[in-house]
């Protein structure tokens, strides 16, 4: 009887929604369809769901920028220490520098005499240095061997008298240093056009949704903290002069703000422990030891000279710390004694001014290392902030250039939904239904909804509304 009504509509062209409808009640298992007003009822209060959703994902892009503005205050006071201290360090070496000119000038009477001594020291310490190392460490004599003797054919006989470290070593640290930093400062450049990027993007997006619903994306929504008094728009992030910003989404390489200061930290750690090993920055390390509790050859505690430490490791590194062994050689101590015309330079002022301005060098040098140190610190922190924030948020962004529609950004098409079959002695159970929709610019996308949640439930469109954006961000965003 259900089928005859049926055929008789379509011959008498009945709209094919109706046929549709009469097709559905012929069928005992199904239940009565949303019509097209339920439909777009349903729709809105779908689409309501999502403005708040993007209205909470913009105001988690705005906390990533807030904390990066906050950052952005600590490294305006970080740079200015680290110049501060660049300042007193380069003004250190400029005053060895001339306390040694000082020093070769006053030896220049005695030169030859200093020379014949310095010719006989060189091949005694580094005689000492293999000796001592050899009876210490495992390996690696012969290179430490070549490394003094190179060392030493650069020295000048004077300085192995003086205190505190080689200036040409600070020097040559100092340019380490500046390379940290200005790997550093990329870094933190890149982290920062990545996060106005995503502000920028997500102001599109706030901008799109308020033409479309403002109510839900009212005034106050502007953020005056962040763009100033009567601000808020897009436009006034173009006004202002800003870096190029590039959206981390469309790097194909990036994985994350922390990510991005990974390998930097790793060429730090050499550069801070090779800093170590010169400056004696370990001497209040215990040796570690093996699994086992012995203790391994590449951190054995050596005492070549006076209650300084150094390792096989370091030695091996900085073999000039072999120089300390100079007590051990006649011909080198009677260097510091040679008489230059009634002087003796070694044991007069200018010694003690070069020992003072290098000191003061090596105090700001591992000061300017503790800056780089604390700012890496802060960035590790700081990026760990910002991938939390990204992963939550930062999918609104990359809704920009997807929001153009002025239709509104989301359509339930279909809603089919079968009556559950009732079972003797059980408990009838709601079968799933099938729903069809379209987000934003997305092509239409089926999936189902637990039958438990009927679709005349204000529950059904958040549901549907919910798993539509976990499966736009799945298929078009690529949260990192």
């Amino acid at each position: 009887m259900r089928m005859l009504m049926i055929i008789m509509m379509m011959r008498k062209k009945v709209p094919k929604s109706l046929a549709m409808v009469a097709l559905c009640l012929a069928s005992a298992s199904c239940v009565l369809p949303p019509s097209r007003e339920d439909l777009s009822q349903i729709s809105l209060l779908g689409e309501k769901y999502l403005d708040t959703q993007i209205e909470n994902a913009i105001n988690g892009v705005k906390e990533m920028k807030s904390v990066m503005e906050k950052s952005s205050e600590d490294h305006k006071r970080f740079l200015s220490a680290l110049e501060k201290t660049q300042q007193q360090k380069e003004e250190a070496l400029r005053t060895a520098q001339q306390m040694e000119a000082q020093l070769e000038q006053e030896e220049e009477v005695c030169n030859e005499t200093m020379q014949t001594l310095w010719e006989e020291c060189k091949p005694c310490l580094k005689n000492s240095c293999i000796k001592y190392y050899s009876r210490t460490c495992s390996s690696g004599s012969g290179l430490v061997g070549r490394q003094l003797e190179e060392v030493l054919n650069r020295t000048s006989p004077f300085s192995i008298w003086i205190n505190g470290e080689n200036r040409d070593v600070l020097e040559r640290e100092g340019q380490r240093q500046n390379q940290h930093f200005q790997n550093l400062e990329e870094r933190y450049s890149e982290v920062a056009d990545g996060v106005d990027s995503l502000f920028s993007d997500s102001m599109k997006v706030f901008d799109h949704m308020r033409s479309l619903h403002p109510p839900f994306f009212p005034g106050p929504f502007r953020m005056p903290s962040l763009w100033g008094p009567g601000s808020g728009s897009q436009g006034d992030l173009q006004d202002r002069p800003s870096r190029v910003a590039r959206s981390p989404f469309r790097d194909p390489e990036f994985h994350g703000f922390q990510s991005m200061f990974l390998p930097v930290m790793g060429m730090a750690r050499n550069l801070f422990d090779s800093m170590g090993s010169m400056m004696d920055m370990d001497t209040d390390m215990d040796a570690p030891t093996s699994e086992d509790g012995s203790v391994t050859e590449d951190v054995v505690i050596t005492k070549p000279f006076g209650d300084g430490r150094m390792t096989c490791r370091e030695i091996r590194r900085n073999s000039a710390g072999c120089i300390r062994l100079r007590e051990e050689c006649q011909k080198c101590k009677d260097i510091q004694d040679i008489d230059c015309s009634g002087k003796k330079p070694l044991q007069g002022p200018l010694k003690t001014e070069l020992e003072e301005a290098l000191a003061l060098a090596e105090r700001f040098t591992q000061e300017y290392n503790g800056l780089l140190r604390r700012f890496e610190q802060e960035m590790l922190n700081t990026s760990a902030i910002l991938d939390l924030f990204n992963r939550q948020f930062g999918w609104v962004s990359a809704l920009a250039n997807t929001t153009k529609t002025k239709d509104g950004i989301f359509h339930i098409q279909t809603v089919l939904s079968r009556a559950g079959e009732e079972k003797l002695g059980e408990e009838k159970k709601e079968e799933d239904t099938n729903v069809s929709v379209q987000l934003f610019d997305s092509p239409p996308m089926t999936f189902t909804v637990p039958g438990d949640i009927p679709w005349s439930d204000p529950k059904f469109s958040e549901v549907v509304a919910q798993e539509a954006l976990d499966r736009y961000k799945e298929t078009t965003i690529v949260v990192k």
